[in-house]
């Protein structure tokens, strides 16, 4: 079967810049996968290559098995995009601005008042479908993005940052609407919320200074990376500061410390594949420091895209 994207070995380069480098990666029909990476990764370069609005300096990337720049049109019927920055015409009414979006990405004429009609249910904007677009909220016009991604009735979605700029009410709204979308589409999604990620993705994909680190689920990367977890310690020391004695012990990587009243509230990262609660509690008895709480937190997904992003490698 045919993949839905397929990468093989694509470079792009700004003015002696490499934005990415040799990155090849595949994400087949039906699955959701998460596209992570910190800020200047290489991420959106990648998606906007994969949506033909950049060119790659070399490498091949295809939608459906379609060129995205040899056979440009065929690959973009394919999918639908929203960018992190959703482009919108303010002074257009939502109902509008998809009927000339729905024009514009070839839907015949017949089924355009259909298949507006679908987004502006599937996307909860039949409310404000007769509202300019510029006084609508953040949250409804990455809404009226989503409806535009979707009007042409595309097999793939690429999601940049779909809900970055939302508040929390806004943010579980997008995420809903995002799950829906995936039980009968192929997403690529990219996103700073990982625990999101978790839930959401079938498989994940990290990308690092241009170069993939890994592809693979998220269960299947906590097992085979051994991520760190955390140890949040509350200790009564009086006076003595907890984190020089704690930062020798063999395993932890990093102490956070804050003081509440008379107590220390720490926050300890781990080394993947160490325990040293028990240097801890020894440590505890020296110094005789009143042990308040001990919580040991597994590992997380931000974990391992922590320990595979962290290094500058």
């Amino acid at each position: 079967m045919t993949p839905m994207i397929q990468v093989q070995n694509l470079t792009k380069r700004y003015a002696g810049v490499t934005a990415i480098s040799d990155v090849s990666f595949e994400v087949s029909k039906g699955e959701v996968v998460g596209f992570l990476g910190p800020n200047g990764a290489g991420k959106s370069t990648t998606m906007r290559i994969l949506t033909g609005y950049l060119p790659a300096t070399s490498g091949t990337a295809k939608i459906a098995g379609f060129d995205v720049f040899g056979q440009s049109l065929e690959a973009r019927r394919k999918l639908g995009y929203l960018p992190e920055n959703t482009p919108l015409y303010p002074d257009m009414r939502v109902c509008e601005y998809l009927r000339y979006r729905a024009d514009l990405k070839g839907v015949h004429r017949s089924k355009l008042t259909e298949r507006v009609g679908d987004v502006l249910e599937l996307c909860n904007l039949v409310q404000v479908e007769r509202k300019l677009i510029g006084a609508l909220s953040k949250g409804y016009r990455q809404r009226v993005g989503l409806a535009d991604a979707l009007v042409s009735d595309p097999d793939l979605l690429i999601l940049d940052e779909p809900t970055i700029g939302l508040d929390p009410n806004q943010i579980r709204q997008v995420r809903e609407l995002i799950r829906n979308l995936a039980q009968k589409r192929t997403v690529l999604i990219s996103t700073h919320i990982l625990p999101e990620v978790e839930i959401m993705c079938s498989r994940v994909v990290i990308i690092h200074k241009g170069k993939i680190r890994a592809s693979d689920s998220a269960e299947n990367l906590l097992r085979n990376h051994r991520a760190a977890g955390s140890i949040r310690l509350l200790i009564g020391s009086g006076s003595e500061d907890a984190r020089p004695f704690l930062s020798q012990i063999p395993g932890i990587r990093e102490v956070a410390s804050e003081t509440e009243g008379d107590t220390q509230i720490l926050q300890l990262r781990i080394e993947a594949g160490a325990d040293p609660r028990e240097p801890i509690l020894e440590l505890i008895r020296e110094r005789r420091w009143a042990l308040r709480e001990l919580t040991q937190r597994r590992a997380t997904l931000e974990d391992v895209f922590v320990e595979l992003t962290h290094s500058d490698s």
